[in-house]
């Protein structure tokens, strides 16, 4: 199945020639076959926060300055229950959201089912596709929006997050129709693949050029600008995540942050950044002059590569998330939900797999995930700490840290009110010795 959903909300950046707007909520989805994302941070207004302590699993193992794990990144060996073949895996996911000008609601602020059954449509024309979906059933998240869709008819799925660049409006535009539009096009073209496409296999630089062309190309998306951090996820557990501006992807694997992304940006709060200008616009500036927008294409995304391993855990997430809590943060919530539910266990000082993985995501075939799925509640976790924090003018989160880094003189304090977008997705090999369900 594959469904799409954005979310643009909230605060107003600098203008599309300088800074996407701050506006960022979350959307929330689970299904059985997907990847999530992580960390990336840019600046954005926020109010103060209090100290929090963080929880005794927040021990990370690898330098968090650098993009990728030294060789620990898997090269652990996988379990199975055959050494004759390789490992298979399936990817257990849902979404959070909550858009910067709403309350946080646990139960309304969550998605674990696809908006739309792409099974119900046999299209293979992107734009006959992405207008079917209708825009009243998008998730109330805001300027942000995400998306997930399995590969045509293989194994591999694919899903991402987008937050449209709230400058726009100055302009007359909504980010969330270029945002959101990017999502729709992105899980359009991945349900019809291979059609149109001469490659074996998908990459999700390829793809989020398919639907930037796409969306550059659609008469009913004036303008817009967005960045974007999506993956293409492989049974085999090979995940290859392209990362374009400040929306970022965490990979956690127990007790352990794996891999955190790097933020692309041009200067400080001004992240790398897909656009399309608006006719009237280009024709005021061959008039009247003035600045070009910023606009940076998918060819510049930053592409990496993931080994995955039973029970570990990926997050994709818009800047609301990543501008409010740090790699740290992230890292208790996720270890002290994932021990308490018992999907990581203690043992003799070390912390293993539960042998109720299988259970606690809901992976019986017989049933969807619901609102108690191990995903949901991790992704409701994380999403309600990034609110709680944006909103608390005594603890500096990342983006206050990073103002105070680059403009000492501003006395900014706190945390940053955003919308939040937060995906989340959970590892499961298959014929991993588990209970019975």
């Amino acid at each position: 199945m594959s469904f799409a959903i954005s979310n643009t909300a909230g605060l107003a950046r600098l203008p599309p020639t300088s800074r996407r707007a701050t506006p960022a909520s979350l959307l929330l989805f689970a299904l059985s076959a997907s990847s999530l994302v992580a960390p990336s941070h840019s600046m954005r207004t926020a109010g103060p926060q209090s100290k929090r302590t963080l929880s005794p699993y927040a021990q990370p193992t690898c330098p968090l300055n650098r993009d990728t794990c030294p060789a620990t990144i898997g090269s652990r060996s996988f379990h199975s229950t055959s050494h004759n073949r390789k490992p298979q895996f399936t990817y257990h996911v849902a979404a959070s959201y909550s858009a910067k000008q709403d309350r946080f609601n646990a139960e309304q602020n969550l998605f674990t089912r696809p908006v739309y059954d792409p099974s119900e449509s046999k299209t293979t024309d992107l734009r006959e596709c992405k207008e079917s979906i209708d825009k009243r059933q998008r998730a109330k998240s805001g300027q942000d929006a995400f998306f997930f869709s399995q590969v045509g008819n293989t194994s591999a799925t694919t899903f991402g997050v987008a937050d449209g660049v709230g400058g726009w409006v100055e302009s007359g535009l909504d980010p969330a129709d270029f945002s959101h539009g990017l999502c729709e096009y992105m899980a359009c073209a991945a349900r019809s693949w291979p059609h149109g496409s001469n490659t074996t296999s998908l990459h999700p630089k390829h793809l989020l050029q398919v639907a930037y062309d796409m969306v550059t190309d659609d008469a009913n998306i004036e303008g817009g600008g967005s960045t974007a951090c999506l993956a293409v996820a492989e049974a085999d557990g090979n995940i290859e995540v392209a990362n374009l501006g400040d929306s970022g992807f965490m990979h956690l694997g127990l007790n352990a942050v794996r891999h955190f992304t790097q933020p692309q940006t041009h200067a400080f709060n001004t992240p790398y950044q897909l656009s399309k200008t608006p006719q009237r616009m280009l024709v005021q500036m061959a008039v009247f002059g003035g600045p070009a927008t910023l606009s940076d294409l998918p060819k510049e995304s930053s592409v990496t590569h993931h080994k995955v391993r039973h029970g570990d855990v990926l997050v994709f997430a818009t800047d609301g998330v990543w501008d409010n809590l740090s790699p740290q943060d992230a890292l208790s919530i996720v270890s002290r939900h994932m021990v308490d539910l018992g999907a990581w266990v203690e043992k003799d000082g070390t912390i293993e797999v539960g042998q109720d993985l299988t259970k606690l995501v809901q992976a019986d075939s017989a049933r969807k995930a619901d609102s108690s799925s191990l995903q949901a509640k991790v992704a409701v976790a994380i999403a309600k700490e990034a609110k709680e924090t944006g909103l608390n003018t005594r603890r500096d989160g990342p983006f206050a840290k990073e103002v105070q880094k680059y403009y000492p003189g501003e006395n900014w304090h706190g945390g940053k009110p955003d919308d939040i977008a937060a995906v989340v997705a959970v590892v499961l090999e298959e014929g991993f010795p588990r209970s019975k369900l």
